[in-house]
């Protein structure tokens, strides 16, 4: 079985990326099929609880407060739609449900209070809970582990060194202190990045080593390619090619061999044999359901055709435990 290791360098990392791209995608794929449930896919689905107004400046969101990008303010969902949302993504087939709001930070008050609410509710549905929602406190991580909640997303976007170009209203620090606090409330870390904001490969191999380093690796890496939207910096931005996406995939997957890759934002514009070499590469995570928050994406029975097709089947909710196991195993170990 390939080792596991947390001290990458960025150029054992390059090597791999500059790999010819059909021996990329063959020792991804051969790491891939070391766990044998490598043909299983986890689908989740991701609605946005409270769009747009974000006082953030991410150069690439449409929810960002100063730009004019056509997204309407909305104010946090009520819980009963949540939970009508979350039923139909379980119906289309969905295991884990990921509720996005556009905060810069979480706030102790009655939007979090309902948050909370929600996580409970969808955790009874036997769904995984996941949140993304800005940046935690300890106190704040520790409340929604006791909720139930399953995952915690907050990507990195870029490398550390590029990272000011894309956002200056937070720091690259910042974003792994909430890595951190979501880690120390057992959690699980789901963290990735976005290609295609102008970065270059060495800023996509410093986001990896970074991710790739930390003391546990996430338990999911979302790669998304950048969808431009009109109003946003990044809004002439070329669409990243796909041999890029398939590139970042399999390089992912040989770094961080038991890390779900989740093939994110951006698949909307590629054909199903282009998908096909996606999975091939390593990648065993998809978001379903008709939108990425505010962005287009392929629909349940669409994907559900192709899963036939490529012979890949959904993976089941809490395959790895239930967030009580997993803490009650970690006491056992450290016992």
């Amino acid at each position: 079985m390939t080792e596991v290791r947390h001290n990458w360098t960025k150029e054992e990392i390059a090597e791999i990326y500059h790999t010819p791209l059909l021996d990329l995608i063959y020792k991804a794929a051969t790491i891939h099929r070391e766990n044998k449930d490598y043909a299983e896919v986890q689908i989740s689905s991701l609605i946005s609880i409270k769009t747009g107004g974000c006082s953030e400046d991410c150069a690439y969101c449409p929810q960002a407060a100063r730009y004019n990008t056509g997204v309407n303010v909305h104010a946090i969902m009520p819980k009963d739609e949540v939970i009508a949302a979350a039923e139909k993504a379980k119906a289309g087939g969905a295991s884990r449900l990921c509720m996005g709001a556009a905060w810069r930070e979480v706030r102790d008050n009655r939007d979090f209070d309902k948050v909370i609410d929600m996580v409970k509710a969808v955790n009874s549905l036997d769904m995984e809970v996941c949140c993304t929602l800005g940046m935690l406190t300890e106190s704040q991580a520790q409340r929604l582990a006791d909720a139930g909640l399953y995952a915690y997303n907050h990507n990195l976007d870029t490398s550390e060194e590029d990272y000011k170009r894309i956002i200056t209203t937070r720091t690259y620090d910042e974003r792994l202190k909430t890595l951190e606090h979501v880690r120390k409330a057992k959690i699980t870390v789901c963290s990735g990045g976005i290609i295609g904001l102008g970065e270059t490969v060495a800023d996509r191999v410093s986001m990896l080593k970074t991710l790739s380093n930390l003391p546990k690796h996430p338990e999911s890496v979302p790669i998304n390619a950048l969808v431009p939207v009109e109003g946003t910096p990044l809004a002439d931005q070329p669409r990243v090619s796909v041999w890029d996406m398939v590139r970042m995939i399999a390089t992912t997957r040989i770094i961080m061999p038991k890390t779900v890759v989740r093939l994110s934002a951006g698949r909307t514009e590629m054909s199903t044999v282009e998908q096909a070499f996606c999975f091939m590469a390593g990648a065993n995570s998809i978001f379903a359901g008709e939108k990425l928050l505010t962005t287009p994406n392929p629909s349940f029975d669409t994907d559900m055709a192709m899963f036939e097709l490529l012979g890949l089947s959904p993976r089941k909710a809490f395959k790895n435990g239930r967030p009580n196991e997993l803490k009650k195993e970690e006491v056992e170990v450290a016992g």
